[in-house]
C-alpha cells in the first residue's frame, strides 16, 4: 500500500479500526446518493466490514483506495481512490481504464480536501505511468464536477460505458 502526503492530508490504507468512521460516513444519504447506479447507505457494521473487503479486492500493484486523514488532528475525512473503471453489462467487469474518485464526510465538505487529496492521487497516477485518468459523476453531482475542473480535467460529455448508468465523463487527456 502506498501512502501519499499532501500539505494537510495523509492518504493511507483503510484499517479495521476505521470501520466505525466508514459506517458513519457511508450510512449518510448525502454521501451515498451519487455512488453507483443504485445508491444505498451502509446498514450496520457488517456492511462496513464487507465494504472494506470489496475495496481491498479492487486494489493491485498500482490501484488503491485510500483513507483521507487530517495530518494535524488525525481525524478521518473520507476516501480517495484510483481504481479500474467497471464496464457496464450484466456483470460489471474491470476495464483497462483508470478512474479517480473521492468521497468525503459532510463535516469535511467545502474545505478543499477533495481537491487536495485528488491532486495527490493525480501526481501518484502520473508517477505510476497512468494516462489518461478518468472521472465519472452523476449528471447532478456539480460539486464533484467542480473538483474535476479544478484538477484540470476536461469534460468529455455523457457516457453509459461504466457502472450501468449514464454519467458525466472527465479525462486528463487533452
Amino acid at each position: 500500500m502506498r501512502s501519499l502526503i499532501s500539505p494537510r492530508l495523509l492518504l493511507r490504507e483503510w484499517e479495521e479500526k476505521d470501520v466505525d468512521f466508514l459506517l458513519d460516513m457511508y450510512s449518510r444519504w448525502e454521501v451515498a446518493r451519487y455512488l453507483g447506479s443504485s445508491p444505498r447507505v451502509l446498514d450496520g457494521r457488517d456492511d462496513a466490514v464487507a465494504t472494506l473487503t470489496r475495496w481491498r479486492d479492487r486494489q493491485d500493484d498500482v490501484h488503491t483506495i485510500w483513507a483521507i486523514q487530517d495530518r494535524a488532528t488525525g481525524h478521518l475525512l473520507g476516501t480517495a481512490l484510483l481504481v479500474p473503471l467497471l464496464a457496464s453489462g450484466e456483470k460489471l467487469t474491470p476495464t483497462d481504464e483508470t478512474e479517480i474518485g473521492w468521497h468525503l464526510h459532510p463535516n469535511a465538505w467545502g474545505k478543499g480536501y477533495a481537491t487536495e487529496a485528488a491532486n495527490a492521487v493525480m501526481a501518484y497516477a502520473a508517477r505510476s505511468g497512468i494516462d489518461p485518468v478518468l472521472a465519472v459523476t452523476w449528471p447532478e453531482n456539480e460539486a464533484s464536477q467542480a473538483v474535476c475542473r479544478r484538477l484540470g480535467m476536461r469534460h468529455a460529455g455523457q457516457t453509459d460505458r461504466f457502472y450501468n448508468m449514464t454519467c458525466e465523463l472527465f479525462t486528463t487527456e487533452k
